[in-house]
């Protein structure tokens, strides 16, 4: 208990002798590091999302690619998939995939039914915007017609996934040094304000 006692009494003399603005450059440093690296995160998650829309393009790997889009926004820090107050929602809308289940449901109405399929949507294109309103409209529209249309679930071809709030990456760290440092600055100067006011 002595011994642990006699080397914290050590190693408050040895941090009363470290200048306050030490710690205010390590917290710029590590600012600007965590910075940096969180941009790195934001430009990889971007690479990540154009392989899933190449993939949905070119009747690829989807899954696969949505699968490595996923692990990395999980796993990260600032790699949420859409921002701004006009950003479309969910974020990740597989055009070529509706497409193609369109294509499907269109099979489904089988062979005498698909100018019937063409009328619902050329009427549902100009009523609504892709995504599931279209389906339903063209669900609607040929059931009101004589014909039934299985759903398409939107989770074949839309998805969002939620960006870590912290991560045990570059950026997470260099961001908790740069914290630690930024609250030892502000304890070391009091201290040695309030040192040179009473002493």
């Amino acid at each position: 208990m002595t011994l642990s006692k006699r080397h914290l009494h050590q190693a408050w003399r040895y941090f009363r002798r470290i200048h306050p603005w030490y710690f205010l450059g390590l917290a710029i440093v590590f600012g600007i590091i965590s910075l940096v690296s969180l941009r790195h995160n934001n430009e990889q998650m971007v690479r990540l999302r154009d392989a899933v829309y190449a993939a949905d393009k070119n009747g690829g790997d989807i899954e696969g690619a949505l699968r490595d889009l996923r692990e990395y926004v999980y796993g990260h820090m600032n790699t949420s998939l859409a921002s701004g107050p006009n950003a479309v929602h969910p974020p990740i809308q597989l055009k070529y995939t509706y497409e193609r289940l369109q294509q499907a449901q269109q099979n489904v109405l089988g062979q005498g039914n698909s100018a019937l399929y063409d009328e619902a949507q050329a009427y549902c294109d100009k009523q609504t915007e892709i995504g599931s309103e279209v389906i339903s409209c063209i669900q609607n529209y040929a059931t009101s017609h004589g014909a039934q249309l299985a759903a398409i679930p939107s989770a074949l071809y839309e998805f969002d996934f939620t960006s870590a709030k912290w991560s045990p990456d570059l950026a997470g760290w260099s961001l908790v040094v740069m914290v630690l440092a930024g609250l030892t600055f502000v304890v070391s100067a009091l201290y040695r304000w309030l040192v040179k006011k009473y002493a």
